[in-house]
């Protein structure tokens, strides 16, 4: 049963799988295939206080900053390095599977580097990583996005050192 909490909105949560088949059978693309791992997925605890550590984002909304190139098909595995004291009027959208339009308008609903800097300024994290980083979600090869798209991200975390990685998907 799904519990509406008082001040939310009146609108059950999306079940996002099948939200996700639905839309990608919309667009005429062959059935999505969710990329499924065995096993579970490797924990480690945070080890000091949100307010003493370095937050790194990573968005899958397709944003890009104005004089980078677009992202450009259902399959572009490229990453766009964002500095995190960007003005994020200057971010701008590019992805084939969801509605931009709010993103567009506000790019923080699906990259917030205004809501993190927010949380840093009240102390309530330690600091935003230097870089944050962006690509095009819906990637259909799993083998590209493992092979192009995780090692460069993987690198970009192991070379910045943050405490937390906070994954935003689209």
């Amino acid at each position: 049963m799904n519990e509406i909490l008082p001040g939310r909105s009146s609108h059950p949560p999306a079940d996002y799988i099948a939200e996700t088949k639905r839309l990608y059978d919309s667009l005429g693309y062959d059935s999505y295939r969710w990329a499924e791992r065995s096993g579970q997925a490797p924990w480690r605890p945070i080890t000091k206080p949100l307010a003493d550590s370095t937050v790194l984002l990573i968005g899958s909304g397709g944003i890009y900053q104005h004089g980078q190139t677009a992202f450009h098909t259902k399959d572009d595995t490229s990453v766009r390095v964002i500095k995190s004291d960007v003005d994020t009027t200057t971010l701008r959208t590019a992805h084939f599977a969801y509605d931009q339009a709010d993103a567009r308008t506000d790019p923080n609903c699906v990259f917030p580097l205004d809501r993190l800097a927010e949380l840093s300024d009240a102390g309530e994290i330690g600091a935003v990583a230097s870089e944050s980083y962006a690509f095009m979600g819906g990637i259909y090869s799993t083998r590209r996005l493992e092979a192009e798209t995780v090692p460069i991200l993987v690198d970009r975390c192991r070379q910045l050192e943050p405490d937390l990685v906070l994954l935003v998907p689209v």
